[in-house]
C-alpha cells in the first residue's frame, strides 16, 4: 500500500537521528491508524457469541494472554524483525515480494521483457548468490510454468485481501468508534443514532478523497499520537486501580488454561482475537514511505507498548466487572467523565485509520493495472509535489457504496469482525508464503531456514484462519465471495492481455514491408508526427500494417511507442526512455519504448507528447554524434537493417544535450551516459549483446584539414535537417494511433475459455477506460484502428 506520508525515499542514504525521530512521528498517522484502532472491537468480537465472561476470569485472562503474544510474534519479530527487511529498493508490500522473486528466478508473466531491463539501476540484485550453482527451488519453479501462474494467483488473492480489507476496515472502526453514544444514550434512541452518524461519517471521508490528504495530512500523526497515549493513560489507571496483578495473566499458562476449559468455542473465539494485529500488513506496506529504522522505533517504543497497556486495562476492569448492564466493549472501562473527549478522539483516529486503508486499496488496484492484472481506471494526481497520492473516482465510489452496504447490512461489530479477520489473516498467509520464498531465492539462505520461518508464523497464521472460517456464516463469507469475484475479473484480464500480446508477436511485419512503403505503392507521408502504440518491442505490429492497408497514408515522422512495466518499484526519469531507430535516418522513422515501475503512475509529465518529442531530438543529436565518431550501424548505414537488428536503442536521459547549433565552427556537446544495445527486442532475443558507456565524454570539435571539414559540415546539415524535420512535424500536429481491441476465443476453445474471451474480457474492454484516457489523448488527436484478436 503506497499510502500519502511524503515523497519516496532513497534507502541508500542513511538518517540522521533527528530526521529518524521526525520519520517515525510521521509514521504514527500514516502507518499505524489502523492498528492502534483495534482495541475499540477485540474485545467486544472476541466474547460476542462464543465464550461468555466468567467470575473465574479464565476467559478474559485467556484472551489476553492470547492478545499479548499474537501482538509479540506477528507484527513485532514477524514484521518488525524479518518482513521489514525483504524490501524491494526499499518498497514493501505484496509485489515488492513478488518483484524480488521475479528478478531472482525466471518466474514473471509479464510480456515484452528485454535484456536492457537488467541493466537498470533499481533492477541490480542486492544479494548476488556467492555460489554459481543454483538452488534446487529455484531450478524447480523456473523449470515447472504452472507454478509461475500459481505464484501470481497467490499475489492476487493477497491483493483481494487488501482490496477487501479497504472495504471492511473503515466501516468496522468507525463503526466501533461511535457505537460509544450507547453508554450515553436509551437503547431506542441508540438504534437509530449509530448507524446514521457512521455512514455519515464514512460519505465525507470517500468524499473528500479527490481534494488528497497532503491538506490535512500533518493532522493525522497528532490525531493517532493523542490517541495512543490515550489508551495508555486509560490502561494504567484501570490497571492500578482495579487489577494491579493483571501483568500475571500475559504468561503462556493462560492461553493453554483458556483453551482447556472453553473448548471449541475458545478455538471459534480466536476469528475475535486475531483483530488486535489488523493493520500489522501496512508496517510493510508502507516502507519505501519513511525507513526500516523509523517504523522499527515507532512500533517497539510507542505502539506496542500503548497496545499491550490498552488491553491489559480493559482486562483489569472487566475481571472485577462480570455483570455489566452493557455488553463488552472499549468504552464501558472508560471513567464517564472522560468519556465524551475520548469518544472524540476516538473518532478522529478511526478516521485516520480508514483514510489510511483507502489510499492503500487506490495503490494497490495501481500497482496491479501496471502489472496488467486489473482492468484500465482512471488515475489522478492529488498532489503536485508528492509522489504516490493517487485518487481512483471508480473505485472511490464503489468503496463508499459497498462500506455503506456493509455497514447497514451487518449492523454489529461481530460481523464486520468475522469479515475483517479473514481478509486480514488471508494477508499475512501471502505475506508469509512469499517471504519465505524470498529468504531462498534472494537472501540465498538454506532451505531449512526458509522452512522454519514458514512453519512457526504459518502455523499460527493458520491457527486464527482456520477459526475465521468457521465464521463463514457469520460475516466470513463476504470477503471469500468479494476475492472470488475480483480474482476472476483479474486474471481473465491477465490472461487475455497475455494471449493478445502473443497474437501481436505472432502477426508482426517484417522492417522491409516499411521500408518497402513509398509512392510507388500509391502511400504518401503527410505532415505531422505520428505515435503508433503497441505492445511490440520490436517489429512493426499489425495495427499499423491496417491502419496503412484502410488509409493508404502515413505521417512524415513515425514513432512506435511501447508504455511497459518491469518488475521494479520505480524507474529513475533518467533511465525511462529507450529510443532507437526503425530503418534508415532518411525514413524519420523511430522506437521509443517507455518503461515505468510497479509503483509509477504513468501520467507523472505534463505532456507525455511533448517530452517524447524532446527525447527523440535528444537521441538524434547523441545519435548522429555517434555515426561521426563510431560510424556502427547509424544513419544510412542502416539501410539494411532487417528487424532483428533494427538498430541499437539508447537510453536518454534527463538532462539535456547541448542545444548548440551544428553548423558553428567549434562546439562543445555534453553526451550524456547512456545504455546502449546491440538489437535487443524482446525475450526472445537474450543472447544480444549489451554495450554500456559508463562514462561521460566531453568531445571537442575542431575543424583542422579540409576533409574532417567536409565530413563535420555533412553530419552538421543532416543533423539539423533531421531537427527541423521533427520540430516541424510536431507543429503540424500530432496523431495518437492506438489499436481498438475486440477478443475472440479461437474455434475449438473449451467453454470456460470462450466465457472467459468472448464474454468477460470484451465486457470489462466496453466498460472500462480506454487506454486513450489513460495517456490523457486529445479525442482530436485520437485515431483508433479496429483489431479482431483470435486466440
Amino acid at each position: 500500500m503506497d499510502l500519502e506520508s511524503g515523497q519516496s525515499r532513497d534507502p541508500s542514504k542513511k538518517d540522521s537521528w533527528k530526521t529518524l525521530l521526525l520519520l517515525a512521528y510521521q509514521s504514527l498517522g500514516v502507518v499505524y491508524g489502523d492498528l492502534s484502532t483495534s482495541p475499540l472491537y477485540v474485545y467486544k468480537s472476541t466474547f460476542a457469541d462464543d465464550i461468555q465472561h466468567s467470575d473465574t476470569n479464565e476467559e478474559i485472562f485467556g484472551v489476553l494472554s492470547f492478545v499479548f503474544w499474537t501482538i509479540t510474534l506477528i507484527p513485532l519479530f514477524k514484521y518488525v524483525f524479518v518482513v521489514l527487511r525483504a524490501d524491494d529498493n526499499g518498497e514493501g508490500g505484496t509485489f515488492a515480494l513478488y518483484s524480488l522473486i521475479c528478478r531472482h528466478a525466471n518466474v514473471s508473466l509479464l510480456p515484452n521483457r528485454q535484456v536492457a531491463d537488467e541493466e537498470l539501476s533499481t533492477y541490480k540484485l542486492e544479494h548476488p548468490p556467492k555460489k554459481k550453482n543454483s538452488s534446487m527451488v529455484k531450478t524447480y519453479l523456473e523449470k515447472h510454468k504452472a507454478l509461475h501462474t500459481a505464484l501470481l494467483i497467490l499475489v492476487l488473492l493477497g491483493t483481494c485481501m487488501v482490496i477487501g480489507d479497504g472495504l471492511l476496515t473503515p466501516a468496522i472502526s468507525v463503526f466501533s468508534a461511535v457505537s460509544g453514544l450507547e453508554l450515553s444514550m436509551s437503547a431506542d434512541h441508540h438504534q437509530y443514532a449509530v448507524i446514521p452518524i457512521t455512514c455519515f461519517i464514512l460519505v465525507c471521508l470517500f468524499a473528500l478523497q479527490h481534494y488528497g490528504t497532503h491538506r490535512v495530512g500533518f493532522l493525522f500523526a497528532p490525531v493517532v499520537l493523542t490517541w495512543l497515549l490515550c489508551i495508555s493513560a486509560l490502561g494504567l489507571y484501570n490497571i492500578i486501580y482495579w487489577n494491579p496483578h493483571v501483568y500475571q495473566a500475559l504468561s503462556p499458562y493462560y492461553m493453554f488454561k483458556f483453551l482447556k476449559k472453553t473448548k471449541k468455542g475458545g478455538w471459534m473465539s480466536l476469528g475475535g482475537i486475531l483483530l488486535c494485529i489488523t493493520g500489522s500488513e501496512a508496517m510493510f506496506a508502507d516502507l519505501g514511505h519513511f525507513s526500516y529504522a523509523a517504523i522499527q522505533i515507532a512500533f517497539t517504543f510507542l505502539v506496542y507498548p500503548a497496545l499491550i497497556l490498552a488491553y491489559m486495562g480493559q482486562a483489569a476492569y472487566l475481571s472485577q466487572h462480570h455483570h455489566t448492564s452493557y455488553e463488552i466493549s472499549f468504552y464501558v472501562s472508560v471513567p464517564e467523565s472522560v468519556r465524551w473527549p475520548v469518544l472524540i478522539i476516538a473518532i478522529l483516529a478511526s478516521v485516520v485509520g480508514g483514510q489510511a486503508i483507502i489510499s492503500g486499496t487506490f495503490s494497490i488496484i495501481n500497482q496491479s493495472q501496471s502489472l496488467g492484472c486489473f482492468p484500465r481506471v482512471k488515475v489522478i494526481h492529488t498532489s503536485d509535489k508528492i509522489h504516490g497520492q493517487i485518487y481512483i473516482p471508480e473505485i472511490n465510489w464503489m468503496l463508499m457504496i459497498l462500506c455503506i452496504a456493509v455497514t447497514i447490512g451487518f449492523r454489529d461489530t461481530k460481523h464486520m469482525g468475522n469479515a475483517s479477520g479473514l481478509a486480514v489473516m488471508t494477508v499475512m498467509l501471502v505475506t508469509t508464503s512469499l517471504t519465505s520464498m524470498v529468504i531462498i531465492l534472494c537472501w540465498h539462505k538454506p532451505s531449512i531456514v526458509a522452512l522454519s520461518f514458514l512453519f512457526f508464523f504459518g502455523s499460527i497464521e493458520l491457527l486464527y484462519f482456520s477459526a475465521s472460517l468457521t465464521k463463514f456464516r457469520e460475516g466470513a463469507w463476504l470477503p471469500i465471495l468479494l476475492a472470488l469475484f475480483l480474482m476472476t475479473i483479474m486474471f481473465v484480464w491477465h490472461y487475455a492481455t497475455n494471449k493478445k500480446y502473443e497474437y501481436d508477436l505472432h502477426n508482426k511485419v517484417s522492417l522491409e514491408w516499411l521500408l518497402a512503403l513509398g509512392p510507388s505503392l500509391g502511400i504518401a507521408r503527410v505532415p505531422g508526427v505520428g505515435l503508433v502504440f503497441t505492445d511490440l518491442t520490436s517489429g512493426i505490429p499489425a495495427n499499423f500494417s491496417r491502419f496503412v492497408t484502410n488509409l493508404p497514408a502515413f505521417h512524415r515522422v513515425l514513432v512506435f511507442v511501447c508504455v511497459k512495466s518491469v518488475p521494479v518499484p520505480y524507474v529513475p526519469l533518467a533511465e525511462r526512455y529507450l529510443v532507437g531507430r526503425v530503418g534508415p535516418a532518411a525514413h524519420r522513422s523511430y522506437r521509443c519504448i517507455v518503461r515505468y515501475g510497479y509503483r509509477d503512475v504513468h501520467q507523472d509529465v505534463d505532456s507525455f507528447e511533448a517530452e517524447l518529442v524532446e527525447k527523440l531530438a535528444d537521441f538524434i543529436r547523441y545519435d548522429w554524434f555517434q555515426k561521426q565518431h563510431t560510424g556502427s550501424c547509424m544513419g544510412d548505414d542502416a539501410t539494411h537493417s532487417n528487424e532483428s537488428s533494427e538498430c541499437r536503442l539508447a537510453v536518454i536521459g534527463m538532462a539535456a544535450l547541448c542545444r548548440a547549433p551544428a553548423y558553428e565552427n567549434e562546439m562543445e556537446e555534453t553526451v550524456e551516459a547512456a545504455s546502449v544495445s546491440a538489437g535487443f527486442s524482446s525475450e526472445e532475443s537474450v543472447t544480444d549483446v549489451i554495450e554500456m558507456e559508463a562514462v561521460e565524454k566531453r568531445v571537442r570539435f575542431a575543424i583542422n584539414d579540409d576533409e574532417s571539414e567536409t565530413s563535420g559540415d555533412r553530419i552538421h546539415v543532416h543533423l539539423q535537417d533531421e531537427i527541423e524535420d521533427l520540430l516541424g512535424a510536431q507543429q503540424a500536429g500530432t496523431a495518437f494511433i492506438i489499436g481498438h481491441s475486440h477478443v475472440r476465443a479461437k474455434q475449438g476453445s473449451s467453454l470456460l475459455k470462450r466465457v472467459a474471451l468472448n464474454f468477460g474480457y470484451n465486457f470489462l474492454g466496453r466498460n472500462c477506460r480506454g487506454p486513450d484516457v489513460a495517456l490523457k489523448v486529445p479525442p482530436a488527436s485520437l485515431l483508433e484502428v479496429g483489431m479482431v484478436y483470435v486466440v
